[in-house]
């Protein structure tokens, strides 16, 4: 199984200096590259502190000055959000940047409250319709004279300029959760990135039956799939419970985005109560314990190796969690230092 480092920029109050987050963004990522994992992945998101990356291209394109070794990977783009003749073309011109080092994901996003800012009206469905008709479209771009009449689009012959570096272009990831999202971006060829957020070792399991299902029914060389997990490793048992309030607080803050229908001023939302948060059962720091990648160093090994038994090729160690960058910085170390070694 490999590694890799899934982050972006998190402001959590009006005094914190982007530049300064930005800084601290990168020591992270210069410490993944660093410490040998295969990837780094940022996203896409709009007019949210809680999640700053309103483009991840320039973001990975900026990164290949800073980092040597590492893949970088968008996790993920918003297929809506692009036309695909736009979306080929600026993969292929990152990859062309960055020496070849693109890996384009692909998700239909999940954010209501980026929805009615950006395609008033649009719903998670169709949503999901513009990416299936979108992500089979790149390769074909790439290749050139790509002419297409679909639901949504309707362009005639068109190539990608410039064309990517890497042969074929970028790997393309596919966020999964369904069956059919699994059997839409398996048949395609695609690699799969699953995300159980808070929902532990069931869904974990759940989500890889998914992906098997799918490859049992397709011919080709079967794809990778990825998972997306909340870590920390932790010095001691302490450390290991104070992180898991953390990330309940990072969760129910999540949950209110996913809501949308709490105040957001400034692209900082409402401020969340104790008691609000303490309300909250299902995002309970006793949960994140149990259903995160959570532990000291031997037991997010321990974790690991089941992921790993369940044929996750990769793990991606998702790092925002409202956390000091101090603490960020200590667990991902350790993870370099403690529990990479494992696998070696």
């Amino acid at each position: 199984m490999e590694f890799s480092l899934f982050a972006h920029m998190e402001r959590l109050t009006p005094d914190q200096p982007h530049e300064k987050l930005y800084e601290e963004f990168l020591s992270l990522c210069k410490l993944a590259d660093g410490g040998g994992m295969r990837a780094i992945w940022t996203g896409e998101h709009h007019g949210m502190e809680f999640t700053i990356a309103p483009n991840p291209f320039l973001t990975l394109v900026d990164l290949a000055h800073h980092t040597k070794n590492v893949r970088l990977g968008t996790g993920t783009v918003i297929a809506p959000f692009w036309h695909p003749i736009k979306l080929a073309g600026e993969a292929a011109a990152a990859d062309l940047m960055t020496g070849g080092r693109i890996e384009l994901g692909v998700a239909r996003g999940a954010y209501s409250y980026e929805y009615e800012r950006l395609m008033p009206g649009l719903e998670a469905w169709e949503a999901g319709q513009r990416m299936r008709e979108t992500a089979p479209l790149l390769r074909p771009l790439w290749q050139g004279d790509c002419e297409h009449h679909g639901g949504f689009y309707n362009f005639p012959a068109t190539t990608s300029a410039p064309k990517p570096l890497q042969e074929n272009g970028p790997p393309i990831w596919i966020a999964a959760r369904d069956p059919n999202s699994h059997q839409f971006g398996v048949h395609q060829g695609f690699n799969i990135q699953v995300t159980p957020l808070w929902q532990g070792m069931e869904e974990i399991e759940c989500l890889m039956d998914r992906f098997n299902d799918a490859c049992a029914t397709y011919d080709g060389p079967r794809p990778k799939v990825m998972l997306l997990h909340h870590t920390y490793v932790a010095s001691d048992g302490d450390d290991a419970a104070l992180a898991a309030r953390e990330l309940s607080r990072f969760y129910c803050y999540f949950g209110a985005w996913f809501q949308n229908k709490r105040a957001v001023s400034k692209g900082l939302i409402a401020e969340l109560s104790e008691e609000e948060m303490a309300a909250n059962k299902m995002m309970a720091p006793e949960n994140m314990a149990r259903d995160l990648t959570i532990g000291t160093a031997q037991e997010v090994i321990d974790l690991l190796k089941r992921y790993e038994d369940l044929g996750y090729d990769e793990f991606s160690f998702w790092i925002d969690n409202g956390m000091s960058h101090e603490r960020k910085t200590a667990s991902l170390n350790r993870f370099i230092e403690d529990v990479m070694p494992a696998f070696g």
